[in-house]
């Protein structure tokens, strides 16, 4: 089976992972941080998402700890998460490597580009 295109919810979760454990509202603080604010994770969409990666592999549980009486769960990345995020980031950097070879000397019509 083909591996699964992987989201930028995905893309941003795994990178929020990397270096250090992080819980629930860890990782959607450390998600909108690293998107500039363009990826605003629901607690629902999270952990929608957190299953998918870990039934994949690609995260898992760290630890669960007990503060102010409710459950914290504690997500890393794994040796295969790491694997995926390194190769979705060689991807994406091919892609805007493209986009912008095509881009250079172009011109939008009316500004003396092709048209």
């Amino acid at each position: 089976m083909p591996p699964r295109t992987m989201t930028e919810q995905a893309f941003f979760i795994l990178t929020a992972l990397v270096g250090a454990p992080r819980h629930g509202y860890g990782i959607v603080g450390e998600v909108a941080g690293l998107s500039g604010g363009r990826v605003r994770l629901k607690v629902g969409t999270l952990y929608g998402v957190l299953d998918r990666l870990a039934g994949d592999g690609l995260v898992e549980l760290d630890r669960e700890e007990v503060e102010q009486g409710r459950l914290r769960r504690y997500y890393r990345l794994t040796d295969s998460g790491g694997a995926a995020l390194t190769a979705e980031a060689q991807r994406q950097a091919a892609n805007a490597r493209a986009a912008s070879d095509r881009l250079h000397g172009w011109r939008p019509a009316g500004q003396g580009g092709v048209s």
